[in-house]
């Protein structure tokens, strides 16, 4: 109900004795990309997601043909409400009273919706789980600068942050146990599905970024195509061993964007699927390891066009499936939730990771995640050691 305040329990180490608490924070935001609900949606949900960009509506109508062939609709809403459901049982499965709000970047619900749903629930302190598991400007930082502009249009960010609900963030969680072995679940079961998958070359692919925003990138702790190699290098050695044989295995981009002239990671899925059959591979698998749910770059990017593709160069291809609301996942998002918990208390924690990187920062370091290496974009950022930093 609007205006009734949560009840805050005295901060501790559990709110009965032996539960885990998520203390200092009274709700959860889970905030994601968004995406249209319907054909009207398309362009002025795209307008957001290029604002400031000045491309013409004409083309937008072009580049949204990739919703309108999906009567219009992103899956990516629906995915978010089934993973906040699922948080919501994970939750309450360990006794944690812990309110979900979901808001988007670019769609209903918008940060601003979400942000005032929390304060009408009475909360004060909230942590934020982004939809994104790697860190770059797009998948971290574009997140903390929305939530800052968010507050400030609200008249609740101050000279060092939020006068108003106070937001943390969980940690980059690409080499977190539970969304690893989630990755490693779905990509045995894609191997499963091919009469003799033995020769089957892997491929990983996650979306491209520019060579700009992957060089700014470095400051989190590794760069964005860095942290997939390390998580990737992982999972196949996982998937290998469940298996019984060797995997082969590489990692590809799909979803670039922007002017021809300007770099951006490649090789593009497309163009390796072509490189792998010229070199004689005759069945691949691709992981979408960059992506949490199934939304428009999964189901059109991957497919509709990769598969199309696998198809006219004569491979056998199959898709694994995106960690989504598998139980590993979900239950790794909890424990990401109280681990953050736990730091937030002062406590010693021991942060999980798999690969060489170890767990990356939960408070951002100085000029983290930038749009472009070492350029001030003068925007305000939550969750770092500075507002503006």
């Amino acid at each position: 109900m609007a205006g009734m305040a949560i009840e805050t329990p005295a901060p501790g180490p559990s709110t009965d004795g032996s539960r885990p608490s998520p203390l200092p924070y009274d709700a959860l935001l889970l905030y994601s990309f968004g995406g249209p609900n319907k054909p009207e949606d398309v362009v002025p949900f795209l307008r957001n997601v290029t604002a400031g960009k000045g491309i013409p509506d004409a083309r937008l109508e072009e580049v949204g043909e990739h919703y309108y062939g999906f009567g219009g609709k992103s899956p990516i809403n629906g995915q978010n409400l089934a993973l906040k459901a699922a948080l919501e049982a994970e939750l309450a499965a360990r006794g944690i009273d812990l309110p979900v709000v979901w808001g988007n970047r670019n769609w209903e619900p918008y940060t601003r919706d979400a942000v005032a749903e929390l304060a009408d629930l009475g909360a004060q302190r909230a942590v934020a789980l982004v939809t994104s598991a790697y860190s770059s400007y797009s998948g971290c930082r574009q997140y903390r600068e929305d939530l800052a502009l968010t507050l400030e249009a609200r008249g609740e960010l101050g000279e060092h942050g939020s006068t108003g609900i106070q937001f943390d963030k969980v940690r980059s969680y690409f080499n977190h146990p539970g969304f690893a072995q989630a990755n490693v679940d779905a990509v045995v079961e894609a191997y499963r599905e091919l009469a003799d998958g033995t020769g089957a070359h892997l491929v990983f692919v996650t979306h491209s970024i520019p060579l700009t925003m992957e060089a700014a990138s470095a400051v989190s702790g590794a760069t964005y195509s860095a942290q997939h190699l390390d998580l990737a290098g992982v999972v196949a050695e996982r998937v290998a061993a469940e298996l019984g044989h060797p995997v082969e295995w590489t990692l590809a981009y799909c979803s670039r964007s922007g002017p021809p002239s300007q770099p951006w990671l490649e090789p593009d899925v497309n163009d390796h699927l072509g490189e792998l059959a010229r070199a004689g591979t005759r069945a691949v698998v691709l992981s979408p390891i960059g992506f949490v749910s199934d939304h428009m770059e999964v189901v059109y990017d991957l497919d509709t066009e990769a598969l199309a593709t696998a198809r006219d160069l004569g491979l056998t291809a199959v898709r694994a499936g995106t960690v989504g609301t598998r139980a590993p996942f979900v239950a790794g998002l909890v424990d990401l939730v109280l681990e953050r918990a736990a730091l937030a208390r002062g406590e010693d924690v021991a942060e999980e990771s798999v690969g060489s990187m170890g767990a990356f920062d939960s408070v951002c370091r100085p000029g983290c995640c930038r749009r472009r290496d070492g350029e001030d974009s003068g925007v305000p950022a939550l969750c770092s050691t500075g507002l503006y930093t």
